[in-house]
């Protein structure tokens, strides 16, 4: 039988996520050194003396979803069920090998024979469980559900409204306001134009010492307006990138549900994480409930327009986004609330969702860009 090669969301979903897990694996990257040992002497080593049923879960959990993404996406490109176990696996297995190898150089990092056989396991575990689906027909079910709602040559925005929440789950300085890199790019700027012309325009715009704040954003307190257009700006932004892949009709006024159902709820847990479970609905102020009101009903009016329209609204959208994030000033309990996730237990996880929240809107930014100079598609052949 000769297999049909699909286009797959699976696809670009596997490569950021590996993406993700290699961020997660070598942060923060600093302090590499040489090694006197065998890089991988670690594979020899006994059970190790301090571990935690977190880590070991993780470790196992983590390499999942990979294995799973892996597998649907060779199975996608017309290999055989059994090749797409067999390459999901062995991929797997040999980013976790490569990453375990590379933390020996690392000196806060510590390469271990037992995260190692966690991370494969986790890997194998998800290609089996792809494999069943296929086998039970899952996969192709979830296909015909894809034709039924979405356009051809999807798999990009369905990939970007899978990462959303994702982003969503590190706490923000304003509920859905993803996108603040500020903090990290601005000491960037000022240790690469120390000794240059451009020292003093640096100097002047941010802190002498290159804090994570300039010193306007500082000075001047978000207004009540600007957070109400946060919260709807971030609200419509996935609705926009939605309508540009799915088909006209009612099911975009579902899909408009469904992403504020989404979004509240992660941004609850989220809350609930950094500022423990008590204050889970702390971010459902009068101000913000207004202002997800007000999106949902944005978002059900521009549900109506064509695609490329949408795309259009999605353009604007996102770029008054990241504008009004950039001048977000920094919170201290929020600030207090990234420091617990960066160094506490999830620490891991804290880098890959991080850098989902920093790179999202600039994701779609690109990708609207790209769908706009699309011709349009026709309906349907992509697949997960």
């Amino acid at each position: 039988m000769t297999l049909q090669r699909h286009r797959s969301s699976a696809v670009p979903l596997a490569w950021l996520y590996a993406g993700l897990i290699v961020y997660a694996s070598l942060y923060p990257f600093i302090g590499w050194r040489a090694l006197a040992d065998g890089p991988f002497d670690f594979l020899l080593l006994g059970w190790p003396r301090w571990w935690t049923w977190f880590d070991f879960v993780a470790n196992g959990v983590g390499y999942l979803p990979l294995g799973f993404l892996l597998f649907v996406a060779f199975l996608r490109s017309a290999r055989s069920p059994m090749q797409s176990v067999g390459l999901a696996i062995a991929l797997g297995t040999l980013l976790s090998l490569f990453l375990e190898v590379a933390q020996n150089y690392l000196p806060r990092r510590v390469a271990s024979n037992v995260d190692f056989g966690l991370n494969a396991l986790g890997a194998a575990s998800g290609a089996l469980v792809g494999a069943l689906l296929h086998g039970r027909g899952g996969i192709e079910q979830w296909q015909k559900l894809r034709e039924r709602w979405f356009v051809a040559r999807s798999a990009g925005g369905t990939a970007l409204l899978v990462l959303w929440p994702v982003g969503l789950l590190i706490p923000t300085a304003v509920p859905f306001g993803l996108g603040q890199v500020t903090g990290r790019v601005e000491p960037l700027i000022v240790e690469l134009l120390r000794d240059t012309p451009g020292e003093a325009w640096a100097t002047a715009w941010f802190d002498g010492d290159g804090a994570a704040v300039s010193v306007a954003a500082q000075a001047v307190s978000i207004s009540p307006a600007a957070e109400m257009a946060i919260v709807v700006l971030g609200l419509l932004a996935p609705c926009l990138i939605a309508f540009t892949v799915a088909i006209p009709g009612g099911r975009r006024s579902l899909i408009v549900l469904g992403t504020l159902a989404v979004g509240c709820a992660t941004t609850t847990l989220s809350t609930a994480l950094g500022f423990g479970p008590q204050n889970a609905l702390s971010w459902t102020t009068p101000l913000v409930l207004q202002a997800i009101v007000v999106g949902a009903v944005a978002a059900a009016l521009l549900s109506f327009v064509p695609a490329r329209v949408a795309a259009g609204f999605g353009l604007i959208a996102l770029t008054a986004l990241v504008m009004l994030v950039a001048r977000a000033p920094a919170d201290p309990y929020f600030a207090l609330s990234l420091q617990g996730w960066e160094q506490g237990r999830f620490i891991h996880f804290h880098g890959a969702a991080q850098w989902v929240g920093w790179a999202w809107p600039y994701a779609g930014l690109t990708y609207l860009l790209v769908r706009l100079a699309m011709r349009a598609p026709r309906r349907v052949t992509t697949a997960f």
